[in-house]
């Protein structure tokens, strides 16, 4: 699943997101989502989420 749409987020489920340094490059960071921090229901580059270790990005992936 993507991580576009807000509604298939949520806190506690493993995600790979990419960290804003990561955006040229595309690498991925595995984690499990903390807190959403995009308010609105869609996003087209993902839905914002700081992970339980503090990075923040946008959810590329849902697994």
């Amino acid at each position: 699943m993507n991580g576009q749409n807000r509604d298939n987020i949520k806190p506690g489920i493993q995600v790979d997101i990419v960290l804003k340094k990561d955006q040229r490059t595309g690498i991925l960071t595995r984690g499990v989502v903390k807190d959403i921090l995009t308010n609105s229901s869609y996003h087209p580059h993902g839905i914002k989420v700081r992970l339980e270790d503090g990075q923040v990005g946008r959810v590329q992936e849902i697994l």
